[in-house]
């Protein structure tokens, strides 16, 4: 199977591809989808978690405890806006800065963890929209992402390390152009010497990926697949899929790079919820289970496969319907529980958080009435 699809071809439908929505330009995770950030994983409090109906388990947030290996820390481009990426399901990405509250419209992966992670955190940045400060980690995701796109711009024999590699200038000049907050970053380094360091640990995460991939071999079907669907409920999906591949006998591969390390066994599961959740929108737009779903981790050098059959697929529709639940009930009372875990240490949002002695903003949405829309 991997054989095949690494001549991959075109995703099957593809005529009427803009069905899924447009597709992704640039690779820059907060511009493109405006985020779509892997879940984040974290126990909840107990006694707030409702069950999910038909599979016994939890909402979302259920057996995530946060991994000690360093697996946790953002890594994921989340952080490149300087909004903190509130986009999908929270309507149109705002100025950096502005607070347009909004009821959320849809769910992304990004916004999934955010919920899973924190409610609070979830409000903070879907319907407050309050400001973050990019991160090193998100924005060098965010690089590394575009270089890996843009290489497949070039013939399959020029795909090679130093190529790619020779990339990543002028990759960050766009990405300081459509971003001048990432700048930002290095505003205290009038030398260059910590901008330097930071190239050139995108460059070893480049090259890092020739060790995992051949692009050589690859001709993906698609690149920053941007796809949106609506379930019978009513309930908008949306995401931003790294990398589609297809067979020519029709078997479909969904890759998303990551720059971070790959989890530890016991937390895969969480790791996959972000490519099961692509799985099923490919799914309910396609009619098509993807053969497999791939997670190449650049800062480990680790590959994760998983190859789903259509059970899990709808485990994660009605795990999704229950979380969007959760959140409807939520937006309806302003009732936003903070959820502290050791993710809490990056957090742009201490100052608000009830945990470190803040104060949430006033709610800013009518409380007993109003729910999120999804039109």
């Amino acid at each position: 199977m991997d054989s095949s699809i690494d001549e991959a071809a075109a995703l099957p439908g593809g005529a009427d591809r803009a069905a899924a929505g447009p597709a992704g330009g640039a690779g820059e995770s907060a511009a493109r989808e405006a985020a779509v950030p892997a879940p984040g994983p974290g126990p909840a409090v107990p006694g707030d978690r409702p069950a999910v109906p038909g599979d016994g388990s939890a909402v979302p947030g259920d057996g995530s405890a946060v991994p000690d290996d360093g697996s946790a820390v953002p890594d994921d481009r989340s952080a490149v806006a300087g909004v903190g990426s509130a986009g999908p399901g929270g309507g149109a990405e705002p100025v950096a800065g502005e607070r347009s509250a909004a009821a959320p419209t849809s769910l992304s992966p990004s916004r999934a963890g955010d919920f899973m992670q924190c409610p609070l955190l979830y409000r903070f940045r879907v319907i407050d929209r309050l400001p973050e400060k990019p991160s090193e980690a998100a924005t060098r995701g965010t690089l590394v992402h575009a270089v890996l796109e843009r290489l497949f711009d070039v013939p399959a024999g020029e795909r090679t390390a130093p190529q790619a590699k020779a990339l990543i200038p002028g990759q960050w000049d766009r990405l300081r152009e459509s971003r001048p907050e990432v700048s930002e970053l290095f505003a205290d380094d009038p030398e260059g010497l910590r901008l330097a360091g930071w190239l050139a640990e995108a460059e070893r995460l480049v090259e890092r990926w020739f060790t995992l991939e051949d692009p050589t071999r690859l001709e993906p079907a698609e690149r920053e697949l941007f796809v949106e669907t609506e379930l019978a409920s009513g309930l908008r999906l949306r995401g931003i899929i790294d990398r589609v591949d297809v067979a020519p006998t029709g078997e479909v591969r969904i890759v998303d790079y990551k720059t971070g390390k790959a989890p530890r066994p016991e937390y895969a599961e969480g790791a996959l919820f972000q490519m099961k959740f692509y799985a099923l929108v490919v799914w309910r737009l396609k009619g098509v289970v993807p053969r497999r779903l791939q997670l190449v981790y650049l800062g480990s050098g680790d590959v994760l496969t998983y190859d789903p059959v259509l059970a899990d697929l709808e485990r994660v529709e009605r795990k999704l319907h229950a979380l969007w639940e959760a959140i409807t009930q939520a937006t309806r009372t302003g009732n936003w529980r903070p959820r502290p875990t050791r993710l809490c240490g990056w957090c742009d949002h201490q100052a608000h958080c009830p945990e470190f002695g803040g104060t949430p903003p006033p709610y800013p949405l009518p409380v007993g009435t109003a729910g999120p829309g999804t039109g």
